[in-house]
């Protein structure tokens, strides 16, 4: 049925898609080719198989313009399988009788979705706006020997009914991340869109081009961050904070800098989820050069701290905290210019989600922060404590042989220098 001359290549990651498995799941961001593969594998199957049955699907459709069909039309043209299909308004069908529909899920009861009940394949696309109802009418009646159900969407958020049902495991589901960079023909008039986004927006960046789930808008907390490399100067101070691990919390730990008076920079991270006592020394050396310099670490374990400190961490000594020191710390933090080396996945994760309350009925934000997505930032408060209590911090340039200075700057103008 196809065309000799068009050549018809799908990326390396939907090999396996072509296999047959009862739901198959594409989740990223923007470029990474998602729904091109599956249209192009809907079309291939369509003008192969005699009889196939397809419905493209979204939960909200008000027209037929909401749909993949402009896609799946696309496609067809591409595939030279122009005179092989018919299509009007509403479909797609095929000199052999396969047939290709479109629907929304809004507008069907469990009576009137049995309509489908004979098709091979339900391509769901914006699959994060599928609600509970929709999957649950969906999933029994694609009930055809060998049908399959299709997923394709960006997350928002790891509550929504087709993350939650994607994340099953079994011979019968498989599913994917994909971003841009697995796309080997990603666009270069999106690269420039992409490169914008990472400039200026940290949070939409994460969220459109690489399928993190969607950033907490007004209610989050840091809005001072980027990812980034920095050099800093070979005689710049280094600080070192952890917070410890409890129960199903992770331990973390950072290693950052002050490169200048307006940059915070965060270049090492560990994290590490149940970690036994005699670990916690290995932990913290994961930071280089930790056993050498100062660190702060949450007092709320003084057993740990007088572990690492008779196990080579010999600096380590317990935060202070106290009332208003969360606040305290974070005003802190958000004074400076964020940068997060790329290594730092953790870091940059939570400075993502951090984010105040935001009250049930009403959706206002409160001034609370919530107590998660802290382990990293807390670790960072605790090396930034002896800081923010005595002003901004500045570093000294410290000659060959001296000791390292930071310093704070006084009310009159002046500095106050320590010798660490």
């Amino acid at each position: 049925m196809l065309d000799s001359s068009p050549q018809i290549e799908f990326p390396e990651y939907y090999r396996e898609y072509f296999e047959p498995c009862r739901s198959k799941g594409l989740r990223g961001g923007r470029g990474s080719g998602k729904s091109h593969c599956f249209a192009g594998h809907l079309i291939l199957r369509a003008a192969s198989e005699e009889g196939f049955r397809a419905v493209c699907i979204r939960e909200v459709q008000r027209s037929i313009a909401d749909s993949v069909k402009q896609l799946l039309e696309d496609k067809i043209g591409a595939y030279g399988l122009s005179a092989f299909f018919k299509t009007t308004e509403t479909e797609i069908a095929g000199a052999n009788g396969s047939r290709i529909i479109f629907k929304g899920m809004q507008n069907h009861t469990a009576a009137s979705i049995k309509s489908l009940e004979g098709f091979d394949v339900a391509w769901v696309e914006e699959a994060q706006t599928l609600s509970a109802k929709s999957l649950e009418l969906l999933t029994p009646t694609m009930r055809k020997p060998g049908a399959e159900i299709w997923f394709s969407w960006n997350p928002e958020s790891e509550e929504d009914p087709v993350d939650v049902f994607m994340r099953q495991e079994g011979a019968d589901f498989i599913c994917r991340t994909v971003n841009w960079n697995d796309n080997p023909w990603f666009p270069n008039v999106l690269r420039g869109e992409m490169e914008r986004d990472k400039a200026r927006d940290p949070d939409k960046y994460e969220h459109v081009w690489n399928g993190a789930y969607r950033g907490l808008s007004e209610a989050r907390v840091f809005r001072n961050f980027r990812q980034g490399e920095i050099k800093p100067p070979a005689n710049v101070v280094w600080f070192y904070g952890v917070d410890w691990g409890f129960s199903n919390d992770p331990a973390a730990g950072v290693r950052f800098c002050f490169p200048d008076k307006k940059t915070l920079y965060i270049r090492n991270e560990v994290y590490e989820l149940g970690l036994p006592m005699e670990a916690h020394p290995t932990f913290i050396a994961g930071l280089p050069d930790a056993a050498k310099w100062p660190v702060r670490a949450d007092n709320a374990r003084p057993e740990i701290i007088d572990y690492c400190r008779r196990h080579g961490i010999r600096k380590i000594r317990a935060a202070k905290k106290g009332k208003g020191s969360v606040e305290d710390g974070v005003s802190f933090i958000q004074s400076f210019d964020v940068v997060i080396h790329p290594s730092c996945a953790n870091t940059r994760r939570e400075f993502q989600r951090y984010a105040y309350k935001t009250d049930s009925r009403t959706g206002e934000i409160l001034p609370v922060i919530e107590d998660k997505n802290n382990h990293v930032i807390d670790a960072l408060r605790y090396g930034c404590e002896g800081l923010h209590r005595k002003g901004k911090l500045i570093t000294d340039t410290v000659k060959a042989g001296e000791a390292p200075r930071r310093g704070y700057f006084k009310e009159d103008g002046g500095v106050n220098w320590k010798t660490i």
